[in-house]
């Protein structure tokens, strides 16, 4: 509500100031830091005042004066030296937020109706993908998997709660070196067959297994490094041309783990539409496609010469060979220039990860010219369909998802800025500007451990160590927190809370709380640090219901539905804008009108999680409402108030409360339980 006021309140300044003064201005405004200075301010008349050449106060004073009425505004009052401070219709703020479920549904259909016949034939064109997880398919997932899982996951909540059209892809990247790496680990160390991978494939621990052996295979690697790389290349290439038995033991790992990958993910609610594969970019040609446009256009080259003789290359845009003056010889530039240049295609004909990521972007876009073919992933969470790419024909019904995306959000941890580059810069290099811009790498930090989780973990540290604020997990040293064992771990600690306060709860019950506090515990965690930020995650931390945490919101909505069940707003019936204003009004009814006004500003704080590209903004909101409603119910005895209308509007008041809480929690992926 408070955004749809302030968008509103910018047209019409912005008409009033182009009829008044004949300028054309764009109208900025921000809440200001203290209440008594209203709900919304504006310095455009600073900006004005450039333009006219006159005082700002003074044309502050005249618009003040010459507004026409603006929907849910009071009042305009002029402060300091030309600020436009906006004071809103408490009553009429009231009831918009306060309208009940069913009438904001009508209204919510009428409005799609209106946009859609608006829209016409632009719906199709404004796709919004959102890729994310990608976990290479070779081993279990990590909790630094499950911080990208949960970012992509709740910028595809927010992105659809504000009418974009999104889709949730996962990138299986099932011919790389990561799974060659197991491959190796399997033929070479264990001496195993097809036929045993897969009958080992189907065991509920091969995700771990596969943990552990790829750990040790870089210990493998280091008794002959020149044979390792031989015996990687050749596996790599069988990989990725699909034969032979490497090929095959590739493909039973690299499908297996994925199963796994989608039940860990579907633990703290989240799915997806596609998965598309690695393997079919390579065999349904989509690489050659792209390989075939990039010489074309002569965005790479093949060098001929050093270190990176006989790769496909491309070029750093900043072509360092301008400050060959600054050099010492014609060596060293080249030394310098093949370092920031990138391999696309190795010596060896193996495509790169990043090459064969432009020709996966390039078809997000619909710039290839194909498209891939469609089934049902046979191996997904119940009650889920999940969608793959595949060479075989389509699956009957199977949904294409070729059409083109207007933006592209790519969920990659900030290690990989530089790779992402690269992508923007091949489609740059092909003419694709606007698709390069449109491109977003939404990069976050890695999560590492603290020193006394690291130490709970059983991982021996040095004195070093043990003495930083956080220690880096690495997945080829077997060095970090399994997701599957922080959820069940978790899920353990709060089940047992739940047993100790709800001895009378049924065994089901008991279970779905204390499944529904961890997730909540575990998802707020990962969202409430902004994404440049490292997390040195702590069970102890983590498990915390106190503080700014996921339980801490979700015991305030608890907390509210319990005084429903004592007192219903039905006995009392609704409370009017009229009425409502003279408790919004007054010393106490600051207090109300600020609680009433920050439930009423989800929509501003997902506006700026989209704008910014931070979720955290959304999560520091469901965390502040959480707290000001605490305070409210502490200062306020809402079921006892002895005036009637008085104790309808507090009910009231905590039902917008609970309605706005329960929507925030929503875009985290977190749902409240009845009972804590």
């Amino acid at each position: 509500m408070y955004l749809k006021l302030l968008k509103q309140l910018r047209k019409t300044l912005a008409a009033h100031i182009r009829e008044k003064y004949g300028v054309e201005i764009a109208v900025a405004l921000e809440k200001p830091a203290k209440s008594e200075m209203g709900e919304a301010a504006s310095p455009v008349c600073f900006e004005l005042a450039k333009r006219l050449k006159r005082a700002p106060r003074q044309i502050a004073q005249e618009i003040a004066n010459g507004l026409p009425a603006a929907a849910g505004v009071a009042r305009i009052e002029v402060a300091g030296a030309g600020y436009l401070n906006v004071f809103f219709d408490r009553g009429a703020f009231w009831a918009s937020v306060g309208i009940d479920e069913s009438e904001r549904s009508e209204k919510r259909q009428r409005r799609d109706t209106e946009d859609a016949e608006l829209r016409g034939d632009r719906q199709e064109s404004e796709k919004v993908i959102v890729e994310h997880t990608s976990i290479n398919p070779n081993k279990a997932a990590h909790i630094g998997h499950m911080r990208n899982a949960v970012l992509g996951d709740t910028i595809a909540r927010i992105l659809r709660d504000a009418g974009e059209r999104v889709q949730v892809q996962n990138y299986i990247d099932n011919t790389g070196v990561q799974v060659a790496d197991v491959v190796i680990g399997f033929q070479q160390m264990e001496n195993k067959t097809v036929a045993e991978i897969r009958a080992m494939a189907a065991r509920p621990d091969f995700d771990y297994l596969c943990w552990d052996l790829y750990a040790r295979v870089t210990q493998f690697y280091e008794q002959d490094k020149a044979q390792s790389a031989v015996l990687r290349g050749a596996t790599l290439r069988a990989i990725e041309e699909g034969h032979g038995e490497a090929a095959e033991m590739g493909t039973i790992i690299a499908d297996a783990i994925v199963g796994f990958h989608l039940r860990t993910m579907n633990r703290i609610e989240i799915s997806y539409e596609l998965l598309a594969r690695e393997s079919e970019i390579l065999h349904l040609k989509f690489w050659d496609a792209a390989f075939a446009k990039l010489k074309e256009a002569g965005a790479i080259e093949l060098a001929t010469t050093g270190k990176m003789a006989g790769c496909w290359i491309m070029r750093a845009e900043k072509d360092l060979k301008n400050n060959a003056e600054h050099a010492e010889n014609t060596e060293k530039i080249e030394e310098d220039e093949n370092m920031r240049d990138k391999i696309i295609v190795r010596s060896n004909g193996t495509v790169t990860y990043v090459g064969k990521d432009i020709a996966y972007q390039l078809w997000k876009f619909g710039l290839l010219g194909k498209d891939f073919h469609y089934k049902r992933w046979m191996d997904a969470p119940a009650r889920e369909t999940v969608w793959t790419t595949t060479t075989d024909p389509d699956d009957p019904g199977a949904p294409h998802f070729g059409e083109p995306a207007a933006r592209v959000y790519n969920v990659i941890d900030t290690r990989q800025s530089y790779l992402q580059d690269v992508v923007a810069q091949g489609l740059r290099g092909l003419g694709h500007a606007k698709e390069a811009a449109n491109s977003v790498h939404f990069s976050y930090e890695i999560v590492a451990l603290t020193p006394r989780c690291a130490a709970e973990l059983g991982y021996e540290l040095n004195a070093d160590d043990a003495k930083k604020p956080y220690v880096e997990v690495s997945g080829r040293k077997g060095f970090g927190v399994k997701a599957d064992d922080l959820i069940t771990k978790l899920e353990e600690a709060t089940l047992a809370e739940v047993i100790k306060r709800h001895a009378d709860m049924s065994d089901v019950e008991k279970v779905s709380t204390a499944h529904k506090i961890a997730i909540g515990a575990l998802r707020f965690f990962l969202l409430k640090f902004t994404r440049n930020t490292i997390i040195a995650f702590d069970f102890e931390d983590a498990l915390s219901f106190e503080g700014e945490t996921g339980p801490y919101c979700q015991y305030a909505v608890v907390r509210i539905r319990g005084i429903r069940r004592k007192g219903t707003e039905a006995e009392t019936g609704k409370v009017g804008a009229e009425a409502a204003t003279k408790f919004l009004t007054g010393a106490e009814g600051t207090g109300l009108w600020e609680l009433l006004l920050q439930a009423g500003m989800l929509d501003y704080a997902s506006d700026a999680a989209i704008g910014a590209q931070e979720p955290a903004f959304v999560a520091k909101y469901a965390f502040q409402l959480a707290q000001s409603f605490n305070n409210f119910y502490h200062k306020h005895h809402i079921l006892s108030e002895a005036d009637a209308e008085k104790r309808a509007f507090l009910l009231q008041l905590t039902e917008i409360v609970e309605r706005q809480l329960v929507k925030a929690l929503s875009l985290l992926g977190i749902e409240a339980p009845d009972k804590m």
